[in-house]
């Protein structure tokens, strides 16, 4: 998913820059909130590290382009995209300083696909699914992902379209989707699978430590 540095024209790194910046902004202040609380720094990290781990594990695939897990769905249940979409971005200017993946130039683009759309279309997910928490959970995390993927196709098919018309842009992310296909879908499943464990861990720690924190009080 991530786009490699230098891969889109300037105009486009340009306006996906100005695309993502608002939502960085509000995600900023909403962190600042809950920065103030132990419990929530502590899930932040979690969120934050998940994101890395999973985001870091490149497969090769499109041109110009690889394929991953997002990692991103345990942040959107915890906190909503708002602030998914700065912890995102975190971990991809982290990745494209040091690990050579992604890029600065391509870095809102990036952000876009990984840190905003995509999580808001897992929230809408897990929002519509919440009575069941686990469906919800596995739900949100596949779509982000897939969605995320949907998103760069047609990132890059705006920029390189067949022919300079609409149809040649959405036969460009047509093709650039089928590609992503083979190994986003099997992938984002077992990103759901492994979001699910990890949530369900993270949530019976929580009630643990509720647990002591009462006991002691």
């Amino acid at each position: 998913m991530h786009i490699a540095e230098g891969f889109l024209q300037p105009e486009w790194c340009l306006f996906w820059y100005a695309f993502s910046a608002p939502f960085l902004i509000y995600g900023a202040m909403k962190i600042r909130a809950k920065m103030r609380n132990r419990t929530e720094k502590i899930l932040l990290a979690v969120a934050t590290g998940f994101i890395f781990v999973l985001s870091a594990m490149k497969i090769p695939s499109v041109t110009g382009s690889c394929s991953h897990p997002t990692g991103t769905g345990i942040a959107v249940v915890l906190f909503g995209p708002a602030i998914t979409a700065v912890l995102s971005a975190i971990v991809l200017l982290y990745q494209a300083l040091l690990l050579a993946h992604g890029g600065i130039t391509t870095l809102g683009a990036n952000v876009a696909s990984m840190g905003i759309i995509g999580p808001f279309f897992a929230w809408i997910t897990y929002r519509a699914l919440k009575k069941n928490r686990r469906v919800a959970v596995f739900s949100a995390s596949a779509v982000a992902s897939i969605s995320t993927y949907v998103v760069t196709s047609i990132q890059l098919a705006l920029a390189f379209p067949a022919t300079q018309s609409f149809e040649g842009v959405i036969e460009t992310a047509i093709r650039f989707l089928a590609i992503f296909a083979f190994t986003q879908i099997p992938i984002a499943l077992i990103e759901a699978f492994l979001a699910v464990a990890v949530f369900e861990q993270v949530i019976s720690k929580l009630e643990e430590v509720s647990k002591v924190d009462v006991r002691s009080s």
